[in-house]
């Protein structure tokens, strides 16, 4: 008995690629990276976000890791307190939460997460990224 189901097989293999990118730039950010999470983006990605303060748009590898190193590379350190990697349908669905506590006693840690949804191959394409923006409380407990 053939237990295929709308080509499954074929789109197995597919997966693969998409989660192991998916994965590599998650771990890339949460190490802070930004080379290995350059490269996991194709050299003429677009980036469109959704921030609290509006949404843009960036294209290219070089501008969406530096947009990435301007939120996650500065002198705070950075915990990954949660990331998911999976797939909806042909896209590659990505989430992380982090945690940024200010080096020395320069405030409460602050908490971001994002969503994005990409379009990928061997590299990412496309994202699609929703931005939570950056949460000042100070009963956060960085992980």
């Amino acid at each position: 008995m053939d237990h295929t189901w709308a080509g499954i097989p074929e789109a197995a293999s597919e997966v693969a690629p998409r989660l192991s990118v998916g994965g590599l730039f998650v771990e890339a950010l949460a190490r802070r990276d930004f080379a290995t999470l350059a490269c996991c983006l194709d050299t003429s990605v677009r980036l469109r976000a959704l921030l609290p303060r509006g949404p843009f748009e960036l294209a290219g590898r070089d501008e969406v890791a530096g947009w990435f190193r301007s939120l996650f590379g500065g002198p705070d350190s950075v915990a990954l307190a949660d990331g998911t990697v999976g797939e909806v349908g042909p896209r590659l669905y990505m989430r992380w939460r982090v945690v940024l506590t200010a080096c020395g006693p320069s405030g409460p840690p602050r908490l971001v997460e994002q969503h994005v949804f990409a379009a990928c191959g061997e590299q990412i394409s496309a994202m699609d990224l929703l931005c939570s923006g950056f949460v000042t409380q100070p009963h956060i407990v960085s992980p």
